[in-house]
């Protein structure tokens, strides 16, 4: 938990505006009362079992993810993944070569199989 109450911190004054936290499940009540408490939007993707994923900030960023609409970072397009680690702050150029490896390997997929 002293890793999410950084996060926090860290929105709150202004160093980031999405914030993705993985957490145990069983601190999701904790998480929510938190995040209320400070008045900070959120939204919660359950992952492997046992696991969530946090996604807070500001409430426009926090919009965006429910616009796209997935349940599951899994289910991202390659589009949506890029767009989401701008959006969490990741290096620009490391997206952009994470993005063009990515749509790579989907092409030779797509390619092999029809």
């Amino acid at each position: 938990m002293q890793v999410f109450h950084h996060h926090i911190y860290e929105f709150k004054k202004g160093l980031r505006n999405l914030i993705l936290h993985t957490a145990p499940a069983t601190h999701r009540s904790l998480v929510i009362k938190k995040l209320e408490h400070h008045g900070i939007d959120y939204l919660i993707y359950d992952q492997a079992p046992g696991k969530i994923n946090i996604f807070f900030g500001d409430p426009s960023c926090i919009q965006v993810l429910r616009l796209i609409g997935k349940q599951s970072l899994n289910h991202f397009t390659l589009e949506e993944d890029f767009m989401l680690g701008i959006m969490l702050g990741y290096d620009r150029k490391k997206q952009c070569e994470r993005y063009i490896t990515r749509s790579a390997k989907a092409q030779a997929v797509q390619e092999l199989t029809g």
